[in-house]
């Protein structure tokens, strides 16, 4: 699944014109590597996204099509969030 497509389903970010956005920004990486929008998630890959203020390191845990609310929040796992000073 693309990228930008995972981040809005899992509903770590609420749009996907944003997720493109971030992604283009090289504020994004899949396994330690700049990730662009159209780069494809697997199960595993470890995602860290920079939010400006924070990053959060995330776990890919399942890829659905379609998720409701509560099936978002079990698509990933966080492992880590430090803020950036």
């Amino acid at each position: 699944m693309r990228l930008d497509k995972y981040l809005k389903i899992s509903r770590i970010i609420k749009r996907r014109t944003l997720a493109k956005e971030i992604c283009d920004q090289g504020r994004v990486k899949i396994n330690d590597r700049p990730a662009k929008a159209g780069s494809d998630v697997t199960l595993e890959d470890i995602l860290e996204i920079d939010f400006g203020s924070k990053i959060v390191t995330f776990k890919v845990l399942q890829i659905l099509a379609h998720a409701n609310k509560a099936d978002a929040s079990a698509m990933y796992e966080v492992l880590k969030e430090s803020h950036v000073i």
